[in-house]
């Protein structure tokens, strides 16, 4: 698919787990917001095959007290988008770990909304600050804003408060949930470092499998065509040859998918979660 990926988050982790170098980019999201680039002009591409990405640079830090006085200063990345959407299957938007002015410019100019849920206890915390904060958008500047599930992450099958996360999640929103659970693992740690996805770096890897399937999740949940995937890249021969590991194996931490449930399309807005 032709995929975009807009990174609005200050430490620029999107950009540099591309391959990008957010300290030497010429134009990012802050000139985006800003006013000073277009969006054909921040585009840049990737390595990855049908993957930009609009970098982010430290100068991010900054744009939220820059855009405190502009006019309609919630809808700068939206009408800044405007023009390049229709060029992509998907657009990911990359928001910082905050409820600011990136996170709200995000929640406008967002047609869906995917919820990356680590499975701690804070998180649960965390997760119904951001459902308010989207509530508010829904209803005061983004009507068309819905949930398109949310993502448990950074799963710890050794732990049982990472099972209990889960569970909470999984009993209060129901079919929202993805299936797929990503886990824990030490290659997900390390692909960032090699500024690559793990998927490129090691697609044997338990985390590559997980997003594998989290992907075909998401390709069901939008009805978009799946294409016939690639073959997989040599492994360096640096790199530890692994076994691919079974999806769906009951195994610590292993990516598991299952059939996405009827009636999720229908599932928004007729029942609010975060009310």
């Amino acid at each position: 698919h032709r995929v975009l990926v807009v990174d609005l988050d200050p430490q620029a982790n999107a950009t540099t787990g591309l391959g990008l170098d957010h300290r030497s980019v010429e134009r990012s999201t802050y000139d985006l917001l800003t006013g000073d680039a277009a969006a054909s002009q921040v585009i840049l591409e990737t390595a990855i095959s049908g993957c930009d990405c609009m970098p982010a640079s430290l100068d991010l830090a900054g744009s939220e007290i820059e855009l405190v006085g502009a006019m309609a200063r919630e809808h700068k990345l939206a009408e800044a988008l405007r023009d390049v959407v229709e060029v992509y299957d998907l657009v990911f938007v990359d928001c910082p770990p905050s409820l600011g002015l990136l996170t709200l410019n995000a929640l406008v100019a967002a047609d869906d909304l995917i919820v990356p849920v680590q499975c701690e206890y804070y998180a649960l915390e965390g997760l119904g600050q951001l459902l308010q904060t989207a509530g508010r958008v829904r209803r005061s500047l983004n009507p068309d804003l819905k949930i398109t599930g949310f993502v448990m992450t950074m799963f710890d099958a050794r732990t049982k408060l990472a099972g209990q996360v889960a569970d909470d999640v999984r009993s209060h929103f129901g079919p929202l949930v993805f299936q797929t659970v990503v886990p824990r693992s030490v290659r997900l740690s390390e692909a960032p470092s090699f500024g690559e996805p793990v998927v490129t770096l090691d697609p044997g890897s338990r985390g590559s499998t997980a997003y594998r399937l989290l992907a075909a999740e998401i390709e069901d949940r939008y009805g978009l065509a799946r294409p016939s995937p690639p073959p997989p890249p040599p492994a360096r021969e640096t790199r530890r040859e692994t076994q691919s590991p079974v999806p769906g194996h009951s195994g610590r931490g292993y990516g598991v998918a299952t059939p996405i449930p009827a009636g999720v399309g229908a599932a928004w807005p007729v029942r609010e979660p975060w009310s």
